[in-house]
């Protein structure tokens, strides 16, 4: 049984209104994603990272990656959605890792993540029959909107937060049940929704705030803030 990541990174990140896709956007000198691969990497257990590109990527190519040599591997292969990157990704695994080996689906845009929160999710899901999630509880009032858009919505109910938590990634399922799962519901926004729809229960595995996805501008700052204070301490 090995360890493996894949990283879906074929979208272009229209929220952040940027001229370029989000995943090369500069982070500390390097483009973001440099940063989500460089704690993939560095966690021993796992054997390889996969990061699934566009075919037509131009991008790639013009920055460096030397210092992942050995340790990551890009597949061209990126689909229109993320579930698409996702299953061709393990598609062209198929022939080069086991059933029973696990995948860890991590975002792109989550370049946060440590490798304590890496090795916290193999260590309580290691052993699980099913597979699970970083996660964080919801601490804030829930709102659900009315039909109404943007800044005309109003609130047309609060939502009670008990056992209800924010999906995170790594995303970690065993390659055979994630590939059944993704085709099985292949229009899913994560891992997690895959396999649930085959009846199981996926476990949940607490983190933090800090491993969030940059989605908008001021979310790079943030991240640039989080990253710069941990390289200072």
């Amino acid at each position: 049984m090995s360890y493996y990541a894949l990283v879906p990174a074929a979208g272009g990140g229209a929220r952040m209104a940027a001229d370029i896709p989000k995943q090369y956007l500069p982070l500390l000198g390097r483009p973001l994603i440099w940063h989500t691969l460089a704690t993939l990497c560095a966690v021993p257990a796992i054997e390889r990272v996969f990061v699934v590109l566009a075919a037509a990527d131009s991008a790639w190519e013009r920055h460096d990656w030397s210092a992942f040599d050995g340790r990551l591997e890009v597949l061209r292969c990126g689909g229109a959605l993320r579930a698409d990157s996702v299953t061709n990704g393990l598609k062209q695994l198929r022939n080069r890792v086991q059933a029973e080996d696990w995948m860890l689906v991590h975002d792109a845009a989550r370049p946060c993540l440590t490798v304590a929160q890496v090795e916290a999710l193999m260590r309580a899901v290691g052993a699980d029959p099913v597979g699970g999630i970083l996660a964080l509880p919801v601490a804030d009032t829930l709102k659900r909107a009315d039909a109404a858009a943007g800044d005309t919505a109003r609130i047309e109910a609060t939502v009670p937060r008990e056992n209800l938590w924010q999906a995170q990634t790594p995303q970690m399922f065993r390659y055979a049940l994630l590939l059944d799962a993704l085709e099985y519901a292949p229009s899913v926004t994560d891992e997690a929704s895959a396999v649930e729809t085959l009846r199981l229960k996926p476990r949940l595995v607490a983190a933090d705030a800090t491993n969030f996805k940059v989605t908008y501008p001021l979310d790079l700052q943030l991240a640039e803030i989080i990253l710069r204070d941990r390289n200072t301490v």
